[in-house]
């Protein structure tokens, strides 16, 4: 899993970005405080050719949890044979079974391919939202802005 990640972030030309190692992934998978879930696609051989990394998401108007699909990555080998289909599908079923209410995911605007994909199974883009980060040094500044008035 962790080489298609960096595979995925090569893929995004965003290689130099991508620090994901092995013990990293296992803490949160399997840690004691799990942060993320995951599935992979195997082909007939038994070998993994894709992945969907997501993690749980909270929908205020909706009052129930989702998941937010971070990454899904199918080798390029693999595409077309139903992997990327088979893990959104699974991801669905798990939204379904838990009584949740979406599944939503981030797609870069050039990736064309994916967001045919992504359509062609009837997903379509929430048109007018932006999404924001924060990391780094702007992250680090920020917190140091607490005063103690928010509550946890």
């Amino acid at each position: 899993m962790v080489r298609l990640v960096h595979e995925l972030a090569d893929y995004e030309k965003a290689a130099h970005e991508c620090g994901l190692t092995e013990g990293r992934l296992h803490a949160a998978l399997f840690g004691p405080d799990p942060s993320a879930g995951a599935l992979v696609a195997t082909d007939d051989d038994g070998a993994v050719v894709g992945t969907a990394i997501w993690f749980r998401t909270f929908s205020t108007w909706e009052g129930v949890a989702g998941i937010h699909l971070e990454d899904l990555y199918v080798t390029p080998g693999a595409r077309g044979g139903g992997h990327g289909a088979a893990l959104l599908a699974e991801l669905a079923a798990e939204v379904a079974r838990r009584g949740w209410k979406r599944l939503e995911w981030n797609v870069l605007d050039w990736n064309t391919p994916a967001i045919g994909f992504y359509r062609s199974v009837g997903a379509v883009p929430n048109e007018g939202w932006t999404t924001y980060r924060l990391t780094g040094d702007p992250l680090v500044a920020l917190a140091g802005r607490t005063g103690g008035a928010a509550g946890r």
